[in-house]
């Protein structure tokens, strides 16, 4: 009740401010529901609540310079699987803001999401398909000091379900773009800094730092087609914690670099990236330290790889592992690795690229944690910048899109994947690996009136884990509007021999869409822009309503 009195108060504050311009209302309205149902075959039972759903209604209102918004969220009777528990049998406004907007200064009180540079240092942002919202509730100001120097401001609590977080987070960012101030004509640079810090009580605990704080620094540049950046950030030293549980009264530090270079032209492009990370884990909670659900997260550490999303290839997907953990039945202190992309056209009328064209993706990552020594006994460690540390995740994968004809399209791809089975599973790392090809053919053809068919056929071979794997979708688009598909994983080389059936179909007119389909869902990682989340196997039926107004 709380918080609807003090949206009401808002949006009449603002109608008071400007009752003389005409304003306007804009927001969505999301619904995801389910309704699942035991399944022998999987082993799955359904739990009590077998109807669950999460919704949420955004409302935003503009007038003149001045918006205010709020999103009311409910989890009714109980949040989708694989969702914190902490939304279960919760409804109510979950955020709401009132924004100041001119030329030169950005105001925000109440929930808000920011960024600082790449994300590496500070990130608050919404994922409804990762159940994450990390908004901070406090006061964010922007300002534009100069043409060439804007600065950024944060102070509040970040949200944790419906409640706050135990840490407050403040912090500073500018972004300077020097070739401006200095008038270069030749080359883009762009300089920036940041600081964030958490300040949480520590309850009489003398070992714990009130205040811990992250320093990190940027620079990107552009010369003709080329462009490169590097971001590195410090982080004061902190306890290690596990499982809601200070394992260590020992203060560590902890460090970020990244390294990124390219060239772009027509017909050609190349991307490679290099990170390294070192007990780099920051919650706004420190006890909220390695939960599995992404609540409390200050930065962004996504997975860098090629994000997949056919049925096999996200099989098997990368979990960054940026976290300290010095424990007998586990060791790890951070990760290093590359990525490498590579983009390429043949031209039309050439051999390799026919009448309309030949595309050509290659991409190859490789993440290993640190190569470090540990005594465990004295909760010590040592780790080197790269060394021979274990491997935890490879990929080498490439793909080609070829237009045959005016109706027919393909796209072919090849991945081969070695990841260790911990990464997929969680738990200690240093099982065996898993290594599997997998090969998927694509084939669309388009008819008149907005009508088409898609046909995939994919294949995975592997020796370990659960063997070999075969899919197909069949999708048909009766309109624009309309469209059916009917899916299959079959994994043949288990045990069990399970098929992960699914068909559904969608429909959308004007700013509303209805998607439906029944099937089951195989366990595992589900990863969104690199960060992921874990999904039990289930069957049922689910449906997402979507309306943009």
């Amino acid at each position: 009740m709380k918080k609807i009195v003090i949206l009401v108060t808002l949006l009449s504050n603002l109608y008071l401010i400007n009752a003389q311009e005409n304003g306007s209302f804009y927001g969505g309205l999301e619904s995801n529901s389910q309704w699942l149902q035991t399944d022998k075959g999987l082993n799955f039972v359904a739990p009590e609540d077998q109807f669950r759903a999460n919704n949420y209604v955004l409302m935003n209102y503009n007038l003149g310079k001045f918006t205010a918004g709020a999103q009311y969220e409910s989890y009714l009777p109980s949040g989708l699987l694989g969702y914190s528990p902490i939304y279960d049998n919760q409804n109510d406004i979950a955020t709401y803001y009132f924004n100041y907007k001119d030329e030169n200064l950005d105001i925000t009180a109440g929930y808000f999401y920011e960024q600082f540079g790449s994300g590496l240092i500070l990130r608050s942002w919404e994922d409804r398909q990762l159940g994450l919202n990390n908004a901070i509730k406090g006061l964010n100001i922007k300002f534009n000091a100069t043409k060439d120097l804007s600065l950024k401001a944060v102070f509040g609590k970040q949200r944790y379900g419906f409640e706050e977080s135990a840490g407050t987070i403040q912090g500073i960012d500018a972004d300077l773009s020097l070739s401006g101030a200095l008038n270069i004509e030749s080359v883009d640079i762009q300089l920036g800094a940041s600081y964030v810090d958490r300040y949480q009580d520590t309850n009489g605990n003398e070992a714990l730092p009130t205040t811990v704080g992250a320093y990190g620094g940027r620079l990107d540049f552009i010369i003709d087609n080329f462009y490169a950046g590097v971001e590195a950030i410090v982080k004061d030293p902190d306890v290690i914690v596990n499982e809601e549980q200070i394992s260590s009264n020992k203060l560590y530090d902890g460090t970020a670099l990244q390294v990124n270079a390219g060239y772009a032209k027509k017909g050609l492009g190349i991307n490679a990236t290099f990170r390294r990370l070192e007990n780099f884990s920051f919650y706004s909670d420190r006890f909220a330290e390695g939960n599995i659900y992404n609540q409390q997260v200050v930065n962004y550490v996504p997975g860098l790889t090629k994000q997949q999303d056919y049925l096999l290839t996200n099989l098997y997907v990368y979990n960054p592992q940026p976290r300290l953990i010095i424990e007998s039945f586990d060791q790890r202190s951070g990760e290093v690795g590359t990525q490498f992309d590579l983009f390429y056209s043949f031209k039309k009328g050439t051999s390799l690229g026919g009448k309309y064209g030949t595309k050509l993706a290659m991409n190859f990552s490789y993440w290993g944690g640190l190569d470090a020594e540990y005594n465990i006994e004295n909760r010590w460690y040592k780790a080197k910048f790269i060394g021979k540390g274990h491997q935890l995740f490879r990929d080498f994968n490439l793909e080609i899109k070829k237009k045959w004809s005016k109706n027919w399209s393909s796209v072919l791809t090849y991945q081969n994947v070695i990841v260790d089975k911990a990464i997929v599973e969680g738990g200690p790392l240093g099982k065996k690996s898993i290594l599997a090809n997998i090969g998927v053919i694509e084939a669309t053809r388009r008819f008149d009136n907005g009508k088409a068919a898609r046909f995939v056929v994919q294949h995975l071979w592997s020796e370990d884990d659960r063997k070999n794997w075969a899919a197909g979708v069949v999708e048909y688009n009766f309109s624009t509007r309309l469209a059916l598909y009917v899916a299959d994983n079959y994994n043949y080389g288990g045990v069990d021999k399970i098929h992960y059936y699914s068909v559904g179909g969608s429909y959308s007119k004007g700013n509303t869409r209805l998607g439906i389909n029944y099937g089951r869902q195989r366990g595992g990682l589900i990863c969104i822009g690199g960060v992921c989340r874990f999904v039990p196997s289930n069957t049922g039926l689910s449906a997402n309503l979507t309306v943009a107004f």
